[in-house]
């Protein structure tokens, strides 16, 4: 039987994006009632989004699902600032022109999960510039600044973490929670929008734009956050020792995506498969269930599903198969990430910890230097024991392809590309 009225607060609790509301019940009223507009904000700090926003894209899904429409709000304006919650130090500062190619960037990741046509409730994406950049920053100040207590925003784990580490804050950060607050409140006052998501980290931020709906426009407004989604090891949710999964394949090879899920931790798979597919909550449980060598079977279909959803059904197929050549047949599956050489420069031999780097299974020679020496670099399936060997056309396979590995799940093939006439 259902605990609460409306599908949407039904869902968000049994697959575990829930963590904390402003106002859960009124929430849950007011979704039950009518068609609600959310909002979800996301910085332009990258060329992509990796997978430690995928718990905030598929909460977006959900609520289109359930019925209400979303908005993603891209930080066209707020990325000229920096967010500090989480952070340690202050980011770079990205100029107008690489904001707007990694916005770009960032639009194409949303298309994948959400409708942006043919629905009633279809998805929007807007940028915060179109009013930041417009401020006149003394009225604005006066007429918003004077909402926000210091007292109070020194209280914030954004802030309060800086200062406890004695590490450099700027005023332009500290500036960063009343122009998201101010997001907030624009988007009320534009879409119609009563309720800011986020992860855990913008509890503080949420909280303050909630307030200043109440103290401005007598507007009753919502925020609610998802959990920090780490690894039952406690590690970071999409950051690996080989850098981020990102969610773009111009940037992480889909077969690469695949087998992140496939290496997913025993403990994690039930946690996973509801927060990142949509399969039935019955089947989850006994996918979870599982135990042993069985409960690999659940993290492929982890791996299908939540590759299924950001790449497409054919390629998590592709994968599927490719990691089965590669693991279970021990064959050299064509499908495994490939750069090209020229038949030119392998003929003249390419040093191995240059191909190392050109791979990205190593960001360093020193990095590939201890691969080496710990036994975790593999030439053709074999161990690599010669920090100075050179490869040449010799080290071909028979599947006409060098095979580079780093231990038993990380693989790149080396492809000779004739030379061309004119050489």
């Amino acid at each position: 039987m259902a605990q609460y009225k409306s599908e949407f607060v039904n869902r968000l609790t049994e697959r575990g994006f829930m963590h904390q509301c402003t106002d859960l019940n009124a929430l849950d009223s007011a979704a039950a009632k009518n068609p609600v507009t959310a909002y979800i904000g996301f910085d332009c700090t990258g060329p992509s989004l990796h997978v430690g926003s995928l718990v905030s894209i598929m909460l977006l899904r959900l609520f289109q699902k359930t019925g209400h429409t979303p908005i993603i709000l891209l930080g066209g304006g707020t990325t000229k600032v920096g967010d500090p919650s989480g952070k340690d130090e202050s980011r770079q500062l990205l100029g107008d022109s690489a904001i707007e190619a990694n916005m770009s960037g960032i639009k194409k990741v949303f298309v994948k999960y959400l409708s942006f046509s043919d629905e009633p409730n279809v998805a929007e994406i807007v940028n915060n510039a179109d009013w930041l950049d417009e401020l006149h920053y003394i009225s604005f100040l006066r007429d918003y600044g004077r909402h926000f207590s210091i007292n109070r925003m020194m209280s914030f784990d954004s802030v309060k973490t800086r200062l406890d580490r004695e590490q450099h804050l700027t005023f332009l950060e500290f500036n960063y929670m009343i122009l998201q607050a101010y997001d907030f409140l624009e988007l009320a006052r534009r879409r119609g929008c009563i309720l800011q998501m986020g992860g855990s980290d913008q509890w503080g931020n949420i909280v303050n734009g909630v307030e200043l709906g109440r103290r401005i426009d007598n507007a009753e407004l919502f925020g609610l956050t998802t959990p920090l989604i780490t690894t039952n090891s406690g590690g970071k949710m999409g950051k690996t020792a080989a850098g981020a999964i990102w969610l773009s394949d111009d940037m992480l090879p889909v077969y690469d995506y695949w087998q992140f899920w496939r290496n997913t931790e025993d403990s994690d798979v039930g946690k996973f498969l509801r927060l990142f597919t949509e399969l039935p909550l019955e089947e989850i449980a006994r996918l979870e269930a599982l135990q042993n060598a069985e409960l690999n079977e659940a993290k492929k279909i982890l791996a299908d599903a939540a590759t299924a959803l950001c790449h497409g059904k054919d390629a998590a197929a592709k994968s599927r198969i490719t990691a089965e050549q590669t693991f279970e047949q021990k064959s050299v599956a064509t499908g495994l990430p490939t750069i090209d050489v020229s038949e030119r420069e392998l003929e003249s031999g390419i040093s191995a910890m240059d191909l190392f780097r050109r791979t990205k299974l190593s960001n360093s020679n020193g990095e590939t230097r201890r691969l080496i020496r710990g036994g975790g670099a593999r030439l053709n399936d074999m161990p690599l024991d010669n920090e100075a060997l050179v490869l040449t056309t010799a080290d071909i396979g028979e599947a006409g392809v060098i095979k580079l590995s780093v231990g038993k799940k990380r693989h790149v093939l080396v492809r000779s590309v004739a030379k061309s006439q004119n050489e």
